[in-house]
């Protein structure tokens, strides 16, 4: 009964952003569960091999680029029918001085972070609607449930808006059965933000109640959940998953 309850095995999911970071281990953990994954990068040399790495399927796709998504969802679209699972990760970030930021950096961030997620919605919403009962997973950031300290202007916006749209998709696609929620994530190991060194993880352990960083199967774990039929009746919540930092706030 409780691998029933949790399992995806069977499942097609579609990861955008899968080749590192948070990404990569919600990838890997669907491939390792049975599921169909395909990872998406913009390097189409880097993403084929770290599918090979992950055991699961390539797509190249840069979605900073206007036609971004939607050259995706064709490619998605002509091999497969069918889509259960969308984890919308491919995210950019920046964190210029209020004086320093640029009209281009900003642009470039809400391209990636917030349209390119909407639109890859509205693009493979046959494919969603082909399942029974899809699941979008977005993923947005604590840098959108509050300010930090530091200046991270347009990566908390698009990540605070990214957590708007989701409520709003679950608003409209819960009357066809799509369930659409987010992941609010606290520090993780990945490109943006390295967890690794003793000087991080001493500060880390100050402001995270359980003193510590995520790891892949804190990801994976809720990923899963969510995903799998034991989340189905959660729809439209943006998840913090920080160690209990926003609620110490």
């Amino acid at each position: 009964m409780i691998d029933a309850l949790f399992t995806i095995e069977g499942k097609v999911a579609l990861v955008t952003g899968g080749t590192t970071g948070i990404g990569r281990m919600i990838a890997a953990g669907f491939a390792r569960r049975g599921a169909k994954t395909y990872i998406t990068g913009r390097d189409a040399a880097r993403t084929a091999e770290a599918a090979a790495e992950i055991d699961c399927i390539g797509l190249a796709a840069d979605l900073e680029t206007e036609d971004g998504a939607h050259a995706l969802a064709r490619a998605f679209a002509a091999v497969e029918p069918r889509l259960d699972i969308l984890v919308n990760n491919a995210g950019v970030g920046e964190v210029p001085s209020i004086a320093d930021a640029t009209i281009a950096g900003w642009d470039r961030v809400m391209d990636v972070n917030l349209r390119s997620a909407f639109f890859l919605v509205q693009q493979l919403l046959p494919q969603l609607r082909a399942s029974d009962g899809a699941r979008i997973i977005n993923i947005g950031s604590i840098g959108g449930l509050h300010i930090p300290n530091w200046e991270a202007y347009s990566y908390g916006v698009s990540k605070a808006a990214l957590h708007h749209l989701t409520r709003a998709l679950a608003k409209r696609l819960g009357k066809e059965g799509i369930g659409v929620n987010a992941i609010a994530p606290g520090p993780f190991p990945s490109k943006m933000h390295d967890t690794s060194s003793e000087a991080t993880q001493r500060s880390i352990a100050t402001y995270i109640p359980l003193g510590r960083a995520g790891t892949a199967e804190d990801m994976e774990g809720l990923a899963v959940f969510l995903a799998s039929r034991a989340g189905a009746y959660v729809n439209g919540t943006t998840i913090p998953l920080d160690g209990g930092y926003i609620a110490a706030l």
